[in-house]
Order: structure tokens, then C-alpha cells, then sequence
């Protein structure tokens, strides 16, 4: 497929509307049996001046684009390996063939009447290096779609579909492959299709071995469900949905740490004796939405949050209403490993720690007091080891907005 108005020619569509683009200069673009081709051609300034020499110099040296370091049968072979991890996030609604322009999806066959459509965007930051250095790239996947769905959750939003964005210096099929079947599997954990998205090979742009990732993820409420946090009171709980880790948020931290204590990733977490450090440290973000979901469409939910970076102190105040704030308990929920060690071995601060990471809840659900123990068994029968952290306060001028409790002992010892 050609993009309108794009710099760039997209050299195959493949399952969905995935594309493999290629960086190029002058050129013709036509369709040949349903495939985009590249036809460079010689571009003639003002005064009649060909920019490529003359058409009669037979010396110059033949010239293919993988000589300029982009491979165009390496991304005809990415697309063809990951047509059928594409195709098995299919849900009601993703609607179209393979190969369209742009991807199609039917809000009423997904079954939605008055809906608000909601949309989402992010990255998995400096957790990607990690996994180029270990070369294991079959979980960041998993992290791109999470780091999207679950923002769109937390607006009472059901994820629908998916796009992901793949740049690299140079492609290598079978890395690729790993990141693109990670996407799949958050897809199906999240319940919304893989319909499409972008591989950019781009030479002298990244060192080879380097890519980066982006995710769009486009969700829809109905008008009535919409979850803002606007009925939140004093005297609400709040409960505590737990991280499987760090996710993906205070990875350039964390490297340093690793740096500085000379850790080896092959070697053995120093937090799991049963993991490599980079297995345990690539440990993929939770997705939160089906039971986030389940809890708001039985009417339990005041607000959601999602805590990523800037962790409870700089996410949850996103969802409360002015005047209001929380008080925690650490004591309330277990430290995870790896955040003990970043104290006890890494010198991070407890209060560094809490306004970095998520410190083992990556989801926090508001629910009116006299709820809580129905919120909490609900949350639990959906598989979440829900528990409640602490309550919504009347915000104290001289308080901190978010105050987590007894953190120092807890977090320390």
C-alpha cells in the first residue's frame, strides 16, 4: 500500500492494514497485481539537469536498495509471518479484508448503541533496551498493548482495536517476528484486534539491532458508563490491584542500578534466585481490563487509575476531584522483590521509590465504602488479588495530596 501525502513508500500490506515502509528520495509509485512498487526515476532540475547524471553513463555502478541498507524481501517476509498472529486477535466488530487502506471497525456489531469513542497512545521507554541487549523481544509486545489498554480502561472504555508502530535501522525478520507475536498475545488478554500497523526500516536512523515501539489503541464507552472520577467522596476505599513488577515505567533508573552494581543480565536475578535478572526484570506489564471492565458494568466503580510513571502520588490525584485526596497504608500490600532490592542494593530512596514506580499496585479502583467488600469479591472472582490500600480524604492544606502511610518501616525492612 502507498500512504497519501507520505515521504516514505510502503512496500506490502499484509494482515490487516500492517505496512512495511521504506525510506526513499525521488520516485513513481503504480499498483501491479495489488502490490505497491517502487520505480526510482531520474528527477530534472530547472534547466533541464538530470540530479542522477545522465542516462548514458554506462560506468555507474548498478545500484539496489539493499545496497543502501534496506532489505525490501526481509519486510515481504515479516509481513507474511505475521499475517496469522494478526488474524488471531479478530473480535466482533474488526470488519474489512486484508490490505485496505486503512482499517474498518463496526461500533454496532461489537454491540454499542450511544458510544463515546476513546482513544489512546504510549511506548514501553527504556524497558526496550533491556530486551535488545538480552535478545528476548517476545514480552515488550505484551507491554505496548498494556501501557495503552489499560488507560483506556480506566475511562469504563473496552479496548477495540490495535496499531502498533516498528522502527529499526535494520530488520531483522525474526526479532520482529517475537515483538509483533507479543502485541498479538496483549491483544487477546486486552479483547481488542490487531488491525493493522507500521514497520519503518530505516538505515543511519537507528544502530543496527535498535528498533522502538509505539501503540495506538482506540476503545469505546457507552455515553451513560463513562468513568471520570467526578462522584468520588470522602470515605471512599480504595483498593489495590497488584503489578506483576516494574511494567514499564523507571527503566532508565533501574539500569543504572544494574550498571553500578556490575550485574550481569545472564546471571541470576538478585531479588529471584528462580530468573535470569533480565527474564525477571522483562517480566511483562498486567493488563487490568477484564476485570477493571467487569467491575464498572456491575456499577461498583467511582474512578480508575493507572499507575505508571510518577506512580500513586502523581496518578491517582488524575481521577479525584478537586479538594479530595488519599490516605494509603504501605503495610496494606507486599513490596514486590525487585523494589526491596532497588532500596536495600540500589540506594533508592523510599520517597524516590513512590514517585517512580508503581511499588507493586498498577491499578487502583474507588469504590464507595459500604461497596467495598462486594467490589472486593468481585475483583477477586475476576482473578485479581484485590485489596483495600487505604480511603478518600478531605485534602489538608499542609498534606501532602497523596499521603502513603508507614512506607519508611515498610519498605525498608
Amino acid at each position: 500500500m502507498v500512504a497519501p501525502e507520505s515521504p516514505r513508500t510502503l512496500e506490502v500490506r499484509g494482515a490487516s492494514a500492517r505496512v512495511v515502509r521504506h525510506p526513499t528520495a525521488w520516485r513513481q509509485r503504480y499498483r501491479f497485481r495489488g502490490r505497491t512498487q517502487v520505480r526510482h526515476t531520474h528527477t530534472t532540475r530547472p534547466g533541464g539537469n538530470a540530479i542522477t547524471g545522465s542516462q548514458d553513463d554506462t560506468s555507474a555502478k548498478a545500484r539496489t536498495y539493499k545496497d543502501a541498507g534496506v532489505d525490501i524481501d526481509a519486510g515481504n517476509t515479516l509481513v507474511e509471518r505475521i499475517k496469522p498472529l494478526a488474524k488471531a486477535t479478530a473480535r466482533a466488530g474488526a470488519a474489512g479484508g486484508l490490505g485496505g487502506f486503512g482499517a474498518l471497525f463496526d461500533l454496532k456489531e461489537a454491540g454499542f448503541t450511544d458510544p463515546i469513542l476513546v482513544a489512546a497512545t504510549d511506548g514501553v521507554g527504556t524497558k526496550l533496551k533491556l530486551a535488545i541487549d538480552s535478545g528476548r523481544h517476545d514480552t515488550v509486545g505484551i507491554d505496548l498493548v498494556a501501557m495503552c489498554a489499560n488507560d483506556l480502561v480506566v475511562q469504563g472504555a473496552e479496548p477495540l482495536l490495535f496499531l502498533d508502530y516498528y522502527a529499526t535501522g535494520k530488520l531483522e525478520v525474526d526479532g520482529a517476528r517475537d515483538v509483533v507475536a507479543g502485541i498479538a498475545e496483549g491483544c487477546r488478554q486486552a479483547g481488542c484486534a490487531l488491525v493493522g500497523g507500521e514497520t519503518a526500516e530505516m538505515p543511519g536512523l537507528y544502530r543496527t539491532g535498535d528498533y522502538d515501539l509505539a501503540g495506538f489503541c482506540v476503545g469505546a464507552a457507552e455515553r451513560g458508563q463513562m468513568i471520570d472520577g467526578s462522584t468520588v467522596e470522602a470515605g471512599d476505599a480504595v483498593i489495590g490491584l497488584p503489578s506483576s513488577g516494574l511494567h514499564s515505567n523507571g527503566y532508565s533508573l533501574v539500569r543504572q542500578v544494574v550498571a553500578d552494581l556490575g550485574l550481569s543480565l545472564d546471571g541470576t536475578s538478585p531479588f529471584d534466585d528462580s530468573s535470569t535478572l533480565a527474564d525477571a526484570l522483562l517480566t511483562p506489564t498486567r493488563i487490568y481490563v477484564p476485570a477493571c471492565l467487569s467491575a464498572v458494568r456491575a456499577g461498583l466503580v467511582r474512578a480508575l487509575a493507572h499507575i505508571t510513571g510518577g506512580g500513586l502520588p502523581e496518578n491517582l490525584p488524575r481521577v479525584l476531584p478537586d479538594g479530595l485526596g488519599a490516605r494509603l497504608d504501605a503495610n496494606a500490600w507486599e513490596l514486590p522483590g525487585v523494589f526491596r532490592w532497588l532500596t536495600q542494593a540500589g540506594g533508592v530512596a523510599p520517597e524516590e521509590l513512590a514517585r517512580t514506580f508503581n511499588c507493586g499496585i498498577g491499578m487502583v479502583v474507588v469504590v464507595p465504602q459500604d461497596q467495598a467488600d462486594l467490589a472486593l469479591a468481585h475483583l477477586r472472582e475476576q482473578g485479581e488479588q484485590a485489596v483495600q490500600i487505604g480511603e478518600i480524604v478531605t485534602q489538608q492544606p499542609s498534606s501532602p495530596r497523596i499521603e502513603i502511610a508507614n512506607r519508611e518501616t515498610a519498605w525498608q525492612a
